[in-house]
Parts: structure tokens; C-alpha cells; sequence
């Protein structure tokens, strides 16, 4: 199905994420903070991408990705509305690193970027995914098996399912693992993530290799 994609964000990601939902046929409109960079992130994902207005965004877009830095996120949330309900209704998809790059320490002293996202756009069907991935994981093209599993969590089935989509479409898997009160747990990940790499090592390799089937017979006896 195609879901016209709209992208808060004018980074990295941002770009990455947008063209390849672009490859796989989905409209995609580009908003942020600041107009010029949201056409030019328009004009590298190519295709059917489209740069808009915060002011006009909601009204073009089907499902939202947030990406955007930690810092300014309720700004930009602002922008599109979201505190007067423009989102209302929508899969808003929450891929922010609110973590410290040096540390690895979560920002928010309690909760997760994605429950102030949930807080801050009314009404909105929150997931938090794609964060611990870098852009240039998308799309993937390799074998299914071996495909990238995407964590996510939200309350809302319809939100988790076609944010699921979504991800299938870059060619990743997902895991859901709970409602939106998870998504602290998936956002401290990330600082794992980031303090392994800074130690010189692929954290690929620093979480065991585990075979759900082979774990679920374990436990079994």
C-alpha cells in the first residue's frame, strides 16, 4: 500500500529513510525548521519527494518519522502543529537519539524522547523504531534471514502495524516489545550501542547470538 510518507527532519537520517520509502514507491514530503535545507534533503532523496511548509505538512502526509536531534525536538514539533492535534490520529514514528553522544547517557532524567513525543503531539499514534540504525543501513537488499530487526514499541496495533510496513519496505524486520513505557529501554540501547563502538568493538558481536527456537526449548525443561 502506498502511505505518503512525511519526514520531520532535514539530517542524515532523514535523508536515508526518505529515499529508500521513495524507492519503494511511497510520495514522501519533507519538512523542518529550516526551509532551505528541506529542499535541498527534497531534492537528494529524488523521485516523488517534496519539500513543504511546517504550516502545510500534516494535511500532506499519511503516517510521520521524526527525525530530528534531541534539542530540537519540541521545536519542531511545534512547528507542524502537533500540540493542537495535527498529527491526531496518525503513526508518528519517533527515531531520536536523545543520548549523549560521550557518555552514552539517556538525556531525559525520566521516561523516553518518544513519551514526550506522545505528550507533545496530541492525539498522535506514537511508535519509537529506527534509531539504533544509521542511514546508510537503508535500504537493505541482502537476504530476508539475515535482514536487519528493527525494536520497536507503541500502544496502538494499527500505529505498530503499518510502522512494520514501513520497515519492511527498507528492507528490515521488526520486534515489538511493548507498549510505548518500553521505549526508554530501546533509547538507552542506543548508549550501549555508542559506548561499544567507542571501545573499538562492532556491537554486533557484544550481545549473544541466540536462537529464539533453540531458547524457548531450554526453557521448556
Amino acid at each position: 500500500m502506498t502511505v505518503n510518507v512525511g519526514i520531520l527532519g532535514t539530517g542524515n537520517l532523514a535523508t536515508a529513510l526518505g529515499r529508500a520509502w521513495a524507492a519503494a514507491g511511497h510520495p514522501v514530503v519533507v519538512t523542518g525548521r529550516s526551509s532551505g535545507n528541506a529542499s535541498r534533503v527534497a531534492g537528494q532523496i529524488g523521485g516523488a519527494a517534496e519539500a513543504v511548509e511546517p504550516a502545510d505538512f500534516a494535511a500532506r502526509v499519511d503516517a510521520v518519522v521524526v527525525a530530528v536531534a534531541w534539542e530540537g525536538l519540541e521545536e519542531s514539533l511545534a512547528l507542524v502543529g502537533a500540540a493542537d492535534g495535527s498529527l491526531s490520529g496518525m503513526t508518528v514514528i519517533d527515531c531520536t537519539n536523545a543520548v549523549d553522544f560521550a557518555t552514552g547517557q539517556l538525556k531525559p532524567t525520566s521516561g523516553s524522547a518518544a513519551e514526550l513525543v506522545a505528550r507533545l503531539a496530541r492525539g498522535a499514534h506514537v511508535v519509537k523504531a529506527l534509531h539504533l540504525f544509521a542511514g546508510v543501513s537503508w535500504p537493505y537488499a541482502g537476504p530476508q534471514d539475515s535482514a536487519p530487526v528493527v525494536a520497536i514499541c507503541g500502544d496502538q496495533p494499527e500505529a505498530l502495524e503499518r510502522a512494520g510496513a514501513l520497515i519492511a519496505d527498507l528492507g528490515g524486520r521488526t520486534a515489538v516489545l511493548g507498549g510505548l513505557t518500553s521505549a526508554r529501554q530501546l533509547e538507552e540501547a542506543a548508549g550501549f550501542v555508542m559506548r561499544v563502538v567507542a571501545a573499538g568493538s562492532n556491537p554486533r558481536f557484544a550481545v549473544p547470538d541466540v536462537d529464539p527456537a533453540s531458547f524457548n526449548t531450554a526453557s521448556a525443561n
